[in-house]
């Protein structure tokens, strides 16, 4: 037996009497037998297991649940809520002790992790709110401005496969309620690490936890309600979706209180069910997972599709479109996000005649955005991926990111919410519905004011990832001067201040990300998906000239264009 393989036994030993969870315990104790016994794909489970961590960072923790290291499970997720707490006692305002509110969605563990770190927390002299019950995510970021906790962890791993799990972590206090972003998470890495090198996990500290009581939630519904406006409702055919996820039971309950009926349900997926039987992937962005939804849309006649993610963060509509075999079209995150993004400068618009405020979006998401602030006299700021910089955007009243997110409400909350999106959007809909229109038209008529935009994207999966750093090293050292026929007008590098003039860093990180501007006015962003082994591109095109079909034809010639002069530079 080789030195690593007697190295990665004595890991898995160690971790295995440490380790509370009997499905987890067994798992491992097989692979060690085996192992023992010269098992090479045993040895090479143990490798995999224990020769890296799952990292803390900006997303918190995200993996497949199972023994060791490198998955989620009760001894990582101890190790996790210890380097929290010690983190939070070390911040800690000198007039009382620390606090965080926990949630918890209906994935595998979801509940075990949760109280596990109510326990931990609460151990370490942090005071431990543990929220009443499975709920989605918005009511838990949602909750840390509610209680004015200086911490909020929300156990979910939002869309990804089944038996994955994950912790996302909220800070309080002068984040208001936003995820972590640097320097924090790194502090809160160095503190788990520090944990898990010096600590044992059974002999961590634990003590008893709070319920927060049953008004948090009706404090949540209240305030996400209110997000319809006042006013008659011109009520709308809706069918809804939880996508097997915690949605629903809170969802039917802000649209009672906004005074809207309820929509049909989509039966089978209403419920949560860790194990998303009818979906081959529980994001309704991908291919097929909204067929049970156009099925029960075409059987009630739908005039609108609500879809959410298992935890109710992100939000898929779906309108009908009769040129689809389906009988419906599922609109594009950055089609939703201009729609509630005109709404967003309508209200402002109405409320003051000098309107204030920002709309913010992520820099791949579409442009459309800024050219909507414009026409408004809004400002307007792009930020990196991820809510945890959408959030943080000054004087923000709202925000969204292509990948399904929109933040409608930021004076309630501080991250992306399907709920309050749906409510809007609802409102939206019920409003074209009383003058006579519908949401297609509605997207006409956008084209026909701010111009129309075409947004499509390239994902190129690698099995080594070191080809997404060759890929970024070729444009860089030798940037290109068309992407397909259109000419190139300028590129800005966001991977370090200084490394492009033409661009203004402002206030954000620098991110290994190119900005590719052509001369028609059209867009490439490219970068390292940060989840997935992938190279991600993003093409935007846009024509504000002629008629709306006219400006349509214009903007996805030049899409078909990029898309096509995009994968001649990068496959």
């Amino acid at each position: 037996m080789s030195d690593a393989a007697r190295e990665v036994i004595e890991q898995a030993s160690h971790w295995l009497a440490q380790d509370p969870d009997p499905e987890t315990q067994a798992e491992l104790r097989a692979l060690l037998d085996a192992a023992a016994d010269g098992d090479g794909d045993a040895i090479a489970g143990l490798h995999s297991r224990f020769d890296d961590r799952l990292a803390f960072g900006t997303a918190g923790l995200r993996g497949e649940i199972g023994a060791g290291s490198n998955r989620m499970n009760r001894v990582l997720v101890s190790q996790a809520a210890a380097g929290l707490a010690a983190y939070l006692l070390a911040e800690a305002a000198p007039d009382g002790p620390p606090s965080v509110v926990i949630g918890y969605d209906g994935r595998k563990n979801s509940q075990v992790f949760a109280t596990d770190t109510a326990a931990v927390m609460a151990g370490a002299g942090v005071r431990a709110i543990l929220l009443p019950r499975l709920l989605p995510t918005p009511v838990l970021a949602f909750a840390v401005r509610h209680l004015d906790t200086s911490a909020g962890v929300m156990v979910t791993a939002s869309h990804n496969p089944p038996n994955d799990n994950g912790y996302k972590v909220y800070l309080g206090g002068v984040n208001r309620g936003s995820q972590i972003v640097p320097p924090d998470d790194a502090a809160i890495a160095a503190e788990i690490l520090r944990v898990a090198r010096e600590t044992f996990v059974p002999e961590i500290p634990r003590a008893a936890w709070e319920i927060a009581p049953e008004s948090v939630v009706e404090a949540y519904v209240q305030a996400t309600a209110r997000v319809a406006g006042e006013g008659h409702r011109v009520q709308i055919n809706a069918v809804y979706t939880a996508m097997h996820g915690v949605g629903w039971d809170t969802t039917r309950r802000v649209l009672e209180a906004a005074g809207f009926d309820l929509p049909t349900v989509v039966d089978a997926q209403v419920a949560p069910d860790p194990t998303f039987p009818t979906v081959a992937f529980p994001n309704p962005e991908e291919p097929g997972a909204m067929d049970l939804c156009y099925e029960t849309a075409r059987t009630v006649n739908a005039e609108l599709l609500i879809a959410n993610d298992p935890d109710a963060d992100r939000l898929a509509i779906g309108i009908p479109d009769a040129s689809s075999p389906e009988g419906y079209r599922r609109l594009t995150g950055n089609e939703v996000g201009s729609l509630l993004g005109w709404r967003a400068a309508e209200i402002a618009s109405r409320a003051s005649a000098s309107p204030t405020g920002t709309l913010a979006c992520s820099i791949v998401s579409s442009p459309a955005l800024a050219v909507v602030a414009e026409a408004y006299g809004l400002d307007f700021a792009d930020t990196l991926t991820g809510f945890k910089w959408v959030s943080r955007a000054p004087g923000l009243i709202y925000g969204f990111e292509e990948a399904l997110g929109y933040l409608v409400n930021p004076e309630s909350l501080l991250d992306k919410d399907g709920i309050s999106a749906a409510v809007a959007f609802l409102a939206l809909a019920s409003d074209l519905k009383a003058q006579g229109s519908t949401v297609g038209e509605h997207l006409d008529a956008f084209s026909a004011r701010f111009g129309h935009f075409a947004s499509g994207q390239i994902a190129v999966r690698v099995t080594d990832v070191s080809e997404i750093a060759d890929v970024m090293r070729r444009l860089r050292q030798n940037p290109p001067a068309v992407v397909g026929r259109i000419p190139v007008s300028r590129i800005e590098d966001l991977s370090a201040p200084g490394s492009d003039a033409a661009f203004d860093f402002g206030s954000m990180p620098p991110s290994d990300v190119l900005r590719i501007w052509l001369a028609d006015g059209s867009r490439v962003m490219v970068r390292p998906s940060g989840t997935e082994p992938k190279l991600k591109v993003y093409l935007d095109a846009h024509s504000a000239t002629g008629t709306v079909a006219e400006r349509k034809a214009a903007a996805e010639a030049a899409l078909a264009e990029l898309d096509a002069g995009m994968r001649s530079l990068i496959c």
